[in-house]
């Protein structure tokens, strides 16, 4: 799929990675159908890069579809879109479950089937959802965000074969930490020791490449975090003895505090 002179969705353009992402695609000679909650930031975003804005709460339904009705011309959607869900479920209401959920993984599938058949129609498009590699591994106080991330991934790599033969290609990027964007930009909150992160930039090259080469999954993180992640995911027992009383609990306890008025 080649991204100059596509017509391409970017939910959650706002975001660090979001604004990463937008730029990198505007560059590449995207026509852009730029997504967020903030409408004064999204349109400052949108001009900079003579891409058009849409305001939507992917939260709310009925947002989520006038959002798919307004776009109705485009070949490539990226969901990036996602909203912090750290912390002990019992701390949750159930209102602010539903919002997670809907947010992080009801509104990609609803925006893909809305969008999709447009695309399998002309025999061409691409649609990329950006995970996490929480969507591998679980970690403790992410109960609600790895549930959305794990049902992203299945969802996702079914999702491709269905569309196989069509035209229509389906990607999967999940990135490991990331620095100078997410949540420990927004929180300040420091990675575990021992562990490194990736930069925007790569995690944009990682969506490129998904787009670009029809990836199925791209991991987007330091080696050795791949290979836990791929342990974690075969041995959860292990992960979860390894991940007891370590530097990372901490973190996560800091990313909670940080996150908790974001629900």
């Amino acid at each position: 799929m080649r991204i100059a002179g596509s017509t391409v969705l970017l939910t959650g353009a706002v975001g660090g990675l979001g604004q990463a992402i937008a730029r990198e695609l505007a560059a590449k000679g995207a026509e852009l159908v730029l997504s967020g909650r903030r409408a004064d930031a999204l349109e400052a975003l949108a001009d900079e890069l003579g891409a058009r804005a849409v305001t939507a709460d992917l939260a709310d339904p009925d947002q989520v579809d006038r959002l798919a009705e307004a776009c109705p011309d485009v070949d490539m959607v990226i969901a990036n879109a996602a909203l912090p869900s750290s912390g002990e479920l019992l701390d949750y209401t159930p209102e602010q479950i539903d919002r997670a959920l809907t947010v992080n993984l009801r509104a990609p599938v609803m925006l893909t089937r809305a969008l999709a058949p447009r695309m399998v129609k002309a025999g061409r498009g691409h649609i990329v959802f950006v995970g996490s590699i929480s969507g591998k591994a679980a970690t403790k106080y992410s109960s609600l965000y790895s549930a959305a991330k794990f049902g992203l991934r299945g969802f996702a790599l079914s999702l491709r074969q269905d569309l196989h033969g069509t035209g229509v290609g389906v990607s999967l990027v999940q990135p490991g930490a990331v620095r100078d964007a997410g949540m420990f930009a927004v929180t300040g909150a420091t990675p575990p020791a021992g562990v490194r992160t990736v930069s925007p930039g790569q995690v944009v090259a990682g969506v490129v490449r998904a787009v670009e080469r029809d990836l199925c999954e791209v991991n987007v993180a330091p080696v050795e975090l791949k290979v836990l992640s791929a342990i974690a995911g075969q041995f959860p027992a292990f992960a979860e003895k390894v991940q007891r009383g370590s530097s990372a609990e901490r973190t996560i306890s800091q990313v909670v505090a940080a996150q908790r008025d974001k629900r």
